[in-house]
């Protein structure tokens, strides 16, 4: 994958993700906002911020949350992001993330 396949991947992924989470903060309690690129998630019972950005040198999305650093990369196969120590795709580990921050499920 070359920067600009990487740089429309990540920029499709992060849209569609910021969407989900948009939808799904008008039933839980966060904020989502988009700033050059990245996406920050930010919670206010317990507090925390989670952060989401592109990282186009390693051609990896980069997600920093609960004192946790997970590095995503390209999966061809699947058309998505997916962390390679479990297989989860960037929705699912968010959707998991933030399930763990709020103490209940929070599906996207």
């Amino acid at each position: 994958m070359d920067e600009q396949q990487f740089r429309t991947a990540a920029g499709e992924a992060l849209t569609s993700l910021q969407r989900a989470l948009e939808r799904a903060s008008e039933n839980f309690d966060f904020d989502v906002d988009s700033n050059e690129g990245a996406l920050a998630i930010e919670f206010e019972d317990p507090p925390a911020k989670f952060v989401i950005s592109p990282n186009s040198p390693v051609r990896q999305i980069w997600v920093s949350a609960r004192v946790k650093s997970f590095k995503l990369d390209w999966d061809e196969a699947r058309g998505a992001f997916v962390f390679p120590a479990d297989g989860r795709t960037l929705t699912q580990l968010i959707a998991d993330v933030a399930s763990e921050q709020l103490g209940e499920t929070v599906s996207l």
